[in-house]
Parts: structure tokens; sequence; C-alpha cells
């Protein structure tokens, strides 16, 4: 089997809303990122610590880690601490739990041909806790009905079924870098009707390239999120509307316009990005040419021109105290919070547009005389 499955855990939010866009993307070539390879560094260097706690004999393997920090570090060590607090709450109500890492995990009673890696899997009598470590620190991750995390959890059904008479499912997702810590709980027997309801009919359609194309906040990381028909026609409807006269549309259409304004943002965003990278390959693109950006005057060498001005009598530098993000790379997180936690607080957030489903407390009218617009 292939490392990059058809169906994978990681793009079932993808494939599950838009079933032909599985076999779509089959064929393009996997991309590789930084932050890629910063979580998959953090992810090796979780599975040691959680290893070691648990008194396993295991070679350290941060002197391979080629994007190992103090940050790095602190966050693996919040989530050995999550992973251990979770066991001895299984302890304290009289189980006996065993802590499985980068467990693998078959789900293809439900998906054809799909296997995952489970972060961590903590089984205790009637009880099942799936944990993801998500080092990303681009948005929050919900684990509220996360199709990834709910066919980990499957996965992990399958394999202690034999032994386990697994009645309630615990999902965590775990983002120290957001001080995210989203946790999802269902019952088994929930759980494997959704899985038999939906999942599985949604995963022989995008096996066999079938279904109806749909957009969305899913096409985020489809491969052919650029020049995707479906996506287009979806945004292009909303294009229609009258932006420049706003007054003229009614309340109903504005808030439609709301609701799909990130996603058509976003969809033009992708087609600049792809517009741009077949000019870069030495295609064409009809009234299209590549021309230099605007730029800005830097100096040749700055240690001279430090020198130069001092010279003349004067201070170069800018001085200013760190913000807080650097000053904890600078000082590390607990020693951070040791030294500076009585001098942190955090204003209030300018309002903002919200979607109803957002979880933080809408604002009242009289609460916008507190803040400043």
């Amino acid at each position: 089997m292939s490392k990059h499955a058809l169906l994978s855990p990681s793009s079932s939010s993808r494939w599950t809303k838009c079933p032909p866009s599985a076999r779509l993307c089959e064929h393009i070539e996997e991309t590789t990122s930084f932050f890629a390879a910063e979580g998959t560094e953090a992810h090796t260097l979780c599975e040691y610590k959680v290893n070691t706690a648990l008194g396993y004999i295991t070679e350290d393997p941060v002197a391979g880690l080629q994007y190992y920090n103090e940050e790095m570090d602190s966050c693996a060590d919040e989530y050995v601490s999550f992973i251990l607090e979770t066991s001895l709450m299984e302890k304290d109500a009289g189980k006996d739990p065993q802590i499985f890492t980068e467990q693998r995990l078959d789900i293809s009673r439900y998906v054809p041909e799909c296997s995952g890696t489970g972060d961590c899997i903590i089984i205790a009598d009637r009880s099942l806790h799936i944990i993801d470590f998500k080092y990303g620190q681009g948005v929050p991750v919900s684990a509220v009905k996360n199709t990834q995390m709910m066919l980990y959890a499957l996965g992990a059904l399958e394999m202690f079924s034999p032994l386990y008479e697994v009645e309630e499912v615990s999902m965590t997702v775990f983002q120290p870098r957001l001080a995210n810590i989203s946790t999802y709980t269902i019952t088994a027997e929930e759980l494997i009707t959704w899985a038999e309801s939906y999942l599985k009919p949604k995963a022989t359609l995008a096996f066999n390239g079938e279904g109806e194309f749909c957009s969305g906040s899913h096409c985020r990381f489809c491969k052919v999120k650029a020049t995707c028909r479906k996506r287009a026609e979806t945004n292009m409807e909303l294009a229609r509307y009258e932006f420049t006269e706003p007054a003229l549309l009614s309340d109903e259409e504005i808030a439609k316009i709301l609701t799909q304004a990130d996603d058509l943002a976003s969809w033009v965003n992708d087609i600049k990005g792809y517009g741009l990278s077949v000019l870069h390959r030495g295609g064409s693109l009809p009234g299209f040419k590549l021309v230099a950006g605007r730029s800005v005057r830097k100096y040749t060498d700055e240690k001279s021109v430090a020198q130069v001005v001092k010279d003349a009598g004067h201070d170069p530098y800018d001085h200013k105290i760190l913000g807080i993000t650097a000053m904890t790379k600078l000082l590390g997180r607990s020693r951070f919070q040791e030294l500076l936690s009585s001098c942190i607080y955090k204003p209030k957030g300018k309002p903002t547009l919200a979607p109803e489903s957002d979880k933080r407390p809408a604002i009242m009218i009289n609460d916008f005389n507190d803040m400043e617009v």
C-alpha cells in the first residue's frame, strides 16, 4: 500500500463531502512544506517522550531533528502531561488503562484500502480515548464530528474489539501552540451507526470516482482547488451580486454573501497562485505576463551603516521591548510564565462578524460602548 492512500483519514473531510475529488486528485504529485516537515519532527519527539514516560527504552531523536527548539520541546512535554493525566483519570475510576503510541490502524471495514496512524490511544475497560497531536498554529482544529478523528476511532474499535467491549469513545485534538484542547465524546454505537449509514456509502462513491462534486471549506487542501469547475461555478454565482451597491441588497442577501465571502476570497487567491505557477513554468495565459513586483530599498551592509551613523553622532537602532511571542521564545514557556504572568493582560477584542456556529458569546449592543471600534 502506498504512503498516501486514495482515501486517507487526513483528507476525509474532503472526500466525504465531495466524493469524486478523490480520484480527480489521485495522480497529482504530493507536495511537501516546511510546516509539514516541522510537524513530522514534532510528532517524532512526542512519541519519544511518551514512550520514555512509560518506561520504555528508546533512542533520543533530538540530534537528528532539524527544526527542534525549546518551543517544540515544551509542546511535547505538555502533550505527555495530558496523556498521563487522561490515563490517571481512568485509573482513579478503577480501570486499568493501556497506552499505545503511533499505532497503525486498519479502517478498511468501512473505507476501501484505508489505514491510518493514531498518535495516542488509551484503552480502558469500556472506554476508548483517541488523542491527536497537532503542531500547526494556523487555525484551531475542532474534534467535534471531526471525520479524521472518527476514522481513527473506528480503526481502534476494530483493533480492540476482541478484548474490550467499548461503550464510550472520546476523541481529543491537542494543539498546544494555540492552547487548543478540543474533545468530542460519543458512544461506540453512535460511531458505528455513523460509519455504516454515512461514511461507508461516501467512501464507496469516492473509491469508484462517483457522486456529486461539492465546493466548500473542505476545498482548502484539495490538489485541484484552483482549477475545479464546481468550485468556480459556486464562487462565480456569488460574485454576480452587485458588490458596488450593497445598500441595494437585502439583509438576507448580505448574510448569504458573508457566509461565503471567505471561500470566495480564498478561491480568488488560489486562481492567482495557479496563474503565477503556469507562467513560472514557461506557459502562457491570454492577457497576462510575469513582471517584477514592487520592492523596497535595503542596506547593503547593516553593520557598516550602523557604524557610519554612530560616527556621525546618532543612534542607529530603534530600541523597543520584545513582543510577547518573541519574549516567550527568548525565555521559554515555563520561565516566561514564572517571570511575567502577572504582567500580562488581554484587552477586549474589536467587534467582528462571526457565524452563529462560532463558540464565542454574542456581544450585547451596550458592550460596544466599552470597546474601541
